[in-house]
């Protein structure tokens, strides 16, 4: 099917999408383009041929395994529409060993995408869009042919395309985009904002979730929590259960009893890739990672309890030196009265509504990185998208199943300001604003004392 790029130039070109539904549009697109050219069009097949033989292939990767059904072909280009649809580009990366020629034709590979989707977060960093947000740096990679001894560069560039950039496209479309209801997705789509996640399972988070770096209290209980991945990465995070406020050193906005990820282990070689360590590897690491610490507990992945033939991940975890494991409660969605997963970390992400009950250091890049892009999943919107790269987000939830949370309302606390007023019966009493603002008899001696109480909880604290 390949040889014919491969042997005589003439091109071969696939154009792939996610799933067969998405080619529709772009086939009908096509038979208007090509047939007054003289492509003729074979339906079961999606291939167009062209007079002298050259074809254009539609198909679709539903599965990232199914890039291992192109293995041996040979094309002189690939076309990849809405890349940020595919999970994990490792699909795509399979790919491109099958772009070659034989007969000297330039080989070359065209990516389309839109912000958002289950692979929003792998596309921002393969174009490093945090660093370059506004496209057009070329990032050049050099390959040495280990036969031959020869450099080969390779380059890779992104070309943001907005709406402007279209002449073609007129005020009606524009007004369109506007239609979608939503801010952030219309600049997302109107603007190429890959900063803007619509959709985002986990929308409360914000900026107040993430803290600089500071010594943390070695009085604070301190546990860690373990997600399990070989191929796919395994995320291992360390986490303090804070006790109390600290306004004197520095972190006055931290509420008691919230959660800090202080600290993390991400096992990826790249997006969604994981590293393939052995269980006694990553005990190793963990180990190694948390020497001079002291650990309540560390609750892991209720999978590496499983045991089929021999051992488990757990106890071969045991044995390699990393002790008082606890196995997580892997609850995600709420069901018959019972707490789920994500709905406690979005309890602790949101807090009372203006003081959080879960914080992270900057230094914990992946959690950041992966919390934010997370999408519902199509099929079950209470649940989170298991396609995306959702490891660093199971360890936090198994991080937050140990230590529920129940958010309270915040209640105002009464005023300390009292006034001498005389009362309708002509007696002189101390009077103070209630709730609703209307005045309240008090007894004077309770405002005095609860005001002392509270100035000696905060000297205290002041001095913890």
């Amino acid at each position: 099917m390949g040889a014919t790029a491969a042997t005589s130039g003439i091109p071969d070109l696939p154009l792939l999408r996610r799933e067969r539904t998405q080619l529709i549009e772009l086939i009908e697109r096509a038979r208007v383009i090509f047939t007054p050219l003289g492509f003729t069009y074979k339906d079961v097949d999606k291939v167009f041929t062209g007079p002298k033989g050259g074809r254009l292939r539609f198909a679709y990767l539903e599965r990232d395994s199914d890039a291992e059904a192109y293995q041996g072909h040979s094309y002189t280009r690939l076309y990849i529409e809405e890349a940020a649809t595919f999970p994990s580009e490792s699909p795509i990366n399979k790919l491109q060993a099958t772009l070659r020629s034989g007969a000297g034709v330039a080989c070359a590979m065209k990516v389309t995408c839109n912000p958002g989707g289950s692979g929003h977060h792998w596309v921002k960093a393969r174009y490093r869009l945090d660093e370059f947000p506004q496209g057009g740096e070329v990032f050049r990679f050099e390959f040495k042919n280990p036969f031959t001894g020869r450099s080969v560069e390779r380059t890779r560039v992104f070309i943001p395309s907005r709406v402007y950039d279209n002449k073609y496209l007129n005020d009606n479309y524009v007004a369109n985009l506007h239609q979608v209801g939503s801010a952030d997705l219309v600049r997302a789509w109107l603007e190429g904002d890959w900063s803007v996640i619509e959709g985002a399972f986990f929308d409360d988070w914000c900026g107040k979730n993430i803290v600089a770096p500071f010594a943390v209290p070695p009085e604070w209980t301190r546990f860690r929590s373990v997600d399990w991945g070989s191929r796919a990465p395994f995320s291992v995070g360390w986490v303090d259960y804070c006790r109390r406020r600290l306004p004197a050193r520095g972190w006055s906005h931290a509420a008691a009893w919230s959660l800090l990820r202080y600290k993390e282990w991400y096992g990826a070689s790249s997006p969604n890739i994981g590293l393939k360590l052995t269980a006694e590897e990553v005990a190793h690491g963990i180990v190694g990672r948390s020497t001079g610490e002291s650990f309540a507990y560390t609750v892991v992945d209720p999978s590496m309890f499983a045991q089929s033939g021999g051992p488990s991940l757990a106890e071969r975890m045991v044995k390699a030196g990393l002790s008082g494991l606890r196995r997580g409660d892997n609850r995600r969605v709420a069901q018959m009265g019972a707490m789920g997963g994500w709905d406690q970390m979005r309890s602790r992400i949101r807090g009372d509504g203006e003081t959080p009950m879960l914080f992270v250091f900057s230094t914990c890049r992946d959690l950041i990185r992966t919390l934010p892009s997370a999408q519902h999943d199509p099929d079950r919107p209470e649940d989170l998208d298991t396609s995306g790269e959702d490891h660093a987000l199971d360890d936090a939830r198994y991080a937050c199943m140990s230590r529920p949370y129940v958010a309270r309302p915040i209640e105002r606390k009464p005023s300390d300001h009292v006034v001498l007023m005389a009362g309708a019966d002509g007696r002189v009493n101390y009077f103070r604003a209630d709730d609703d603002g209307k005045p309240e008899i008090v007894d004077v001696k309770d405002v005095v004392l609860n005001y002392c109480r509270r100035k000696e909880r905060e000297r205290r604290q002041e001095t913890w």
